[in-house]
Order: structure tokens, then C-alpha cells, then sequence
């Protein structure tokens, strides 16, 4: 075998048609689905938040990483079996009825018996027979008692046997032997990393499919380290008295066997280790029977395969190299209910408004927030678009980008990275402003952005009076899109670029402004979808966040008719230094302040 160059922790399982690989910090699962595509699903793997320090001593740690690798790794199968096994597009009726009454899927009924099954299995073929066989023999012979190595020996042997035709019997069918492919293209790619060359598929096609971290060798060491175990603990048994004739003493010996497992597993686990560091010639004769083993259970793999493998690779190392890698999730048939707990969790963990995944939901299925506790079955196309939406939001990106438009007052309003997003507290300036106008008057929104409050002012005045409408703004990229959002809502409103009052002409009845107003300290304390994603320009309004207000009200004289209002959107605990301001400044009549349904003093109303 060729010299390893470079090291790593990454080791991984075959799935059904596909492959997990798992890191330190992240693993990730590909699987080619029934339609020839690769799938992934990528999770971070998250230490307890009370890690005891006994779980890092040698041996405990071995039985620890063991307990932890079944887990995930019997995990990562039943979820390859929802990608890779699909009958119909089409939930069944019985699949509908059961996750309506009963809040389940025939799936998870299936996968968990199987689950069950499967270990009842394992702990039948390779713990109670061989003790049954060769508790039968010890009837028979009367050297073979309890306490003699013979004893231990064969019973050993009977397990090598059992295991062996396990594999040889699992041979017989093309799906185990598709796996064994898949695990051979597993190994491959590992050591193709491991020798230091590219991960493509040319280069892993040359690289051994036998491997030093191989489940196969451990169980192999597993089943070495049982005849010691196993035989400490039947000499100490047999001082007892037991000798596993009787049903009684058999059954004991047998119930001690099975709680000295995580023993052996802890001895194996260090040993795996071990010989896993050096690939020096005199450790070879102790990872030979382990290889000879793998020529079993490893096949060679495919081109198709050998691409899952170096996909899941790649995946489970950008886990473990970079914390904010994005997770990734399978598009799978599954209940609803099922997908916005698994939503909420990622969101939750990213500090995202855990109601963000009702809006997906929501808005990928049509239907309404209020019903989504009604259980139902969302079919794998559904569910892919809602992990597209998911997976983006995830990136910190806001979700009215995402989708590419926003409500606002009943009004489509498209928005993007040029502009702010429409909040529903905005709502309430629009509502005052359209009740204080009157047939005739003319209308300046200031710090358009997307030009959300200027058509729906425009839109809602021409229901029974004729306005005029002018916004501007000092971003022309803001102005582009509040002109097609003009266009899409039919609404009477002219764009101008300008710093404020800055090369507008004329008065007007009425002055909006949705102006910057966070303090320039607060920038950086803003949730990361704002901070990193809207524009700063539209944010920032100063040391105090009132730069912006100060210069309205500077000029707001020269462009107010009088008997003119100007109506102010501003942050919580400024509206009554904006009063303040504006009498002291702009000389105005009078100032009131409307709170919005939080009780916040929101929307500042001033007249001239």
C-alpha cells in the first residue's frame, strides 16, 4: 500500500445507494435518488453541552465513539432508505390517513421496526448462538466447561464462522453488493485524500479500497477481544459455581456477555486506533486478517459511486473546517408537522425568527399560517422547494429577498439588496397619511427606497380623490426598483433622484419619510439579516440616528404649503426629541405621536 502523506478523522459508512462520511464537527450523506440525482443532507454534529471528562479517558472513550457511531451512522441509513427507496410522487391513502389520525408515517413505522429487528438479529448470531452452541457441546464434552480457554475458543470460533457466512450469505443479493461498491468508493476517496492526491475520479480510482479505520477490521478486533473478555469474566463465573449447563447458568452468562459488549468495544476501539497511526511493516500482521476481511465486504465501485463518495467527502471536511458551513437537508416525502420542527430547530440555532419557517411553509404549499397544525403529507417536490428557501435562509440572506417581493399594505412591493425591506409598523404611517389627504393635494415621500409608502399612498388616495406623488431618493439603484414596483402596482408616482429637498421643486400638502434612523453604535448590534444584507445607507442615521431628521426639518419650510403635514417614521425613545427638533427648527404648529400596536411611540405628526 502506498505511503499516507496527510492524516485526517474523516470516516464514513456506505448507505443505501450512497455514502456518509463524518468528521469531527460535521457529517454529511449522499445518495443518488431514483431519478439518477445526487442528493445530500449535511448536519453538524453537536458535543453535549456538559461533556464529563471520565467520556475522554482511553477505553470509555472507545465505547463512547462507538455508541455515538451507531447512532449516526444507523441514522444516516434510515435516511438514505427515504431518498434512494421511492414508490409513488403520490402519497398513498393509507400514508395520508395515518399522518392525519394518527401523526405518522407508514415510513417510520417500517424504519423503526426494522431498526429493532436488525439488533435483535445481531445480538442473536453473534452473542446467543455461539454461547448456545458451544454451551452444547460443553454437555457433551466434559473438558469444555465454563472455565477452560477451550470453552472461549470455540465459542470465538463459532462467532468467526457466523460472521464470515453472514457475509458470504449477504453476497447473494445485488443490493448488498451495491453496497459493498459504495463502501469500496468510501474507502477509495479517503485514501486518495490520505496519499495527497486530488479528490477526482480518475485519482480515487487508483487508490486501495482496503482501509486502516475500517468498521470491518474493528469488528474483527471485536471479535478477538470477546475470547479474552469473555473468557476473564467465565473463569470468574465459574468460581461462582455456574457452570452454563442449566438453563439459569446459561441464561446468566449469557445476560454478562451482553454488559461486557461496551468493554470489548472500548478495548477495540484504542487498538483500531492504534494500529490506524503507523504504517509501519510490524503492525502489518495485525491489520492482515482485517484486510483479508475487507475483500469481502468492499467492492470495486463504479464511476457514479465513486462521485457520491468524493461529494459526501468534501461535504463532511467543509463541516469541519469552516462553523458556518451551511447544514444541508434531504427533499424526502415526510409530514408536515415533521419538516417545521426540523425547520424551527435550524433556525433557532442561527438566532432566525423561528416563524420565518411558517412563511415558507406557508407560501411553498398555499396555505394559510393559521392551518399548518393540520397534519399532512408533503410530497418530495414540496419538500424540495421549501429546503431551497430553507437552506438560503439559513445563509443569514432575509426572506423577502429570497422570494424577491414583500406584502405591504395589501400591495405586492418587489425588493432585493437595493432597498430596505417593508416592515408592517410602516403600515400605520400610510394609514395616517392617506386620512389626511384631501382631493387635490400633492405628495413628497422622502427616502423612497423601494417605494413602498409612495404607491401605496398613490394607490389607496386614487380609490376617491386624484393626488400627485413624487418620492425620491439618493440611490438611483433604489429608484430603478421602485419605478418597476410603480409599474407592477399601476401606480400614479414619479421617481426623482435627490439628497432629500436637494433639486426638488415646488410645495407640498403632504411629507413622508421613512428616513435612516439606527445610531451608528447600534450597526453592529442589528440581527445578521439586517446587518449584513440591507443596505447601510437606508439604516444609518448617526451618532443619535437623528442626522436625517434634523435636516428635514432644516428645510421642510421651503417645500410645505401651508396648513401642510409631514409625517415621520422613527425609532423607539426618539419621537419626542423629533418633536423637539422640529419646534425649535422648523418652527411648526403643532406635533403629536402615534404609537403602534407594540405601544411604541412610532409614526411623529407635524403640522405647519
Amino acid at each position: 500500500m502506498r505511503k499516507k502523506t496527510q492524516r485526517t478523522y474523516i470516516g464514513g459508512q456506505a448507505v443505501i445507494q450512497g455514502v456518509m462520511m463524518r468528521g469531527k464537527r460535521g457529517m454529511a450523506t449522499v445518495v443518488r435518488d431514483d431519478n439518477g440525482e445526487l442528493q445530500t443532507e449535511a448536519k453538524r454534529i453537536r458535543a453535549p453541552k456538559k461533556k464529563r471528562r471520565w467520556t475522554r479517558f482511553p477505553f470509555v472513550r472507545g465505547v463512547v465513539s462507538f455508541v455515538m457511531s451507531l447512532v449516526l451512522g444507523m441514522k444516516s441509513l434510515l435516511r438514505s432508505s427515504e431518498v434512494a427507496i421511492v414508490e409513488d410522487e403520490e402519497p398513498s391513502k393509507l400514508t395520508k390517513w395515518m399522518a392525519e389520525h394518527w401523526k405518522i408515517s407508514l415510513g417510520e413505522i417500517v424504519t423503526t421496526a426494522a431498526t429493532v429487528l436488525g439488533v435483535l438479529i445481531a445480538v442473536a448470531l453473534f452473542l446467543f448462538l455461539p454461547n448456545y452452541f458451544t454451551a452444547l457441546i460443553s454437555d457433551a464434552v466434559a473438558a469444555i466447561h465454563t472455565g477452560s480457554v477451550w470453552y472461549y475458543l470455540i465459542e470465538g470460533g463459532f462467532r468467526f464462522v457466523i460472521f464470515i457466512g453472514y457475509i458470504l450469505f449477504t453476497l447473494l443479493f445485488k443490493s448488498m453488493r451495491e453496497t459493498y461498491e459504495y463502501h469500496g468508493a468510501e474507502h477509495k476517496t479517503i485514501n486518495c485524500y490520505e496519499y495527497g492526491d486530488e479528490l477526482t475520479v480518475e485519482n480515487v480510482k487508483k487508490a486501495s479500497r482496503l482501509h486502516d479505520r475500517c468498521g470491518t477490521t474493528f469488528i474483527f478486533i471485536v471479535l478477538v477481544i470477546s475470547i479474552f473478555v469473555f473468557a476473564l469474566a467465565g473463569w470468574a463465573l465459574s468460581l461462582t459455581g455456574l457452570t452454563g449447563i442449566n438453563a439459569v447458568d446459561f441464561l446468566i452468562n449469557f445476560i454478562v456477555k451482553l454488559a461486557l459488549l461496551p468493554v470489548v468495544a472500548g478495548i477495540s476501539y484504542e487498538l483500531l486506533k492504534l494500529f490506524a497511526l503507523t504504517d509501519s511493516v510490524l503492525v502489518l500482521p495485525f491489520k492482515a486478517p482485517g484486510y483479508l476481511l475487507q475483500m469481502l465486504t468492499t467492492r470495486e465501485p463504479d464511476e457514479r459511486q465513486i462521485e457520491c463518495a468524493i461529494l459526501a467527502f468534501r461535504k463532511a471536511k467543509e463541516m469541519d473546517d469552516d462553523p458556518n458551513a451551511p447544514e444541508k437537508t434531504f427533499a424526502t416525502e415526510t409530514k408536515l408537522s415533521r419538516l417545521l420542527a426540523m425547520m424551527k430547530e435550524g433556525f433557532a440555532e442561527k438566532d432566525i425568527d423561528a416563524s420565518d419557517a411558517e412563511w415558507i411553509v406557508s407560501l411553498n404549499l398555499n396555505i394559510p399560517r393559521d392551518r399548518l397544525s393540520e397534519e399532512r403529507v408533503v410530497s418530495r417536490k414540496e419538500c424540495a422547494g421549501i429546503l431551497q428557501i430553507y437552506e438560503e435562509r439559513l445563509t443569514g440572506r432575509p426572506l423577502w429577498y429570497i422570494y424577491g417581493d414583500a406584502d405591504f399594505y395589501g400591495y405586492t412591493i418587489k425588493v432585493d439588496e437595493r432597498v430596505l425591506i417593508p416592515r408592517p409598523e410602516t403600515e400605520l404611517l400610510v394609514r395616517q397619511a392617506v386620512a389626511s389627504l384631501k382631493n387635490g393635494d400633492s405628495v413628497l415621500d422622502l427616502c423612497t427606497g423601494s417605494g413602498a409608502i409612495a404607491i401605496a399612498i398613490a394607490c389607496e388616495a386614487a380609490k376617491d380623490k386624484e393626488v400627485t406623488v413624487l418620492g425620491t431618493d439618493i440611490s438611483e439603484d433604489a429608484l430603478a426598483l421602485a419605478r418597476e414596483n410603480a409599474r407592477l402596482n399601476k401606480a400614479s408616482v414619479t421617481f426623482q433622484q435627490a439628497d432629500l429637498f436637494n433639486g426638488v421643486r415646488g410645495r407640498f400638502n403632504l411629507i413622508t419619510a421613512n428616513p435612516p434612523y439606527v445610531r451608528s453604535a447600534e450597526m453592529a448590534t442589528l440581527p445578521k439579516d439586517v446587518r449584513d444584507f440591507e443596505p447601510r445607507l437606508a439604516l444609518d442615521g448617526g451618532v443619535d440616528g437623528l442626522d436625517f431628521y434634523r435636516r428635514i426639518a432644516e428645510k421642510i419650510g421651503r417645500y410645505i404649503v401651508r396648513g401642510g403635514m409631514c409625517i415621520l417614521e422613527c425609532g423607539e425613545g426618539q419621537a419626542q426629541e423629533i418633536i423637539r427638533i422640529f419646534r425649535t427648527v422648523a418652527r411648526c404648529d403643532f406635533a403629536m405621536v402615534v404609537r403602534d400596536f407594540a405601544g411604541v411611540e412610532r409614526i411623529v405628526k407635524i403640522g405647519f
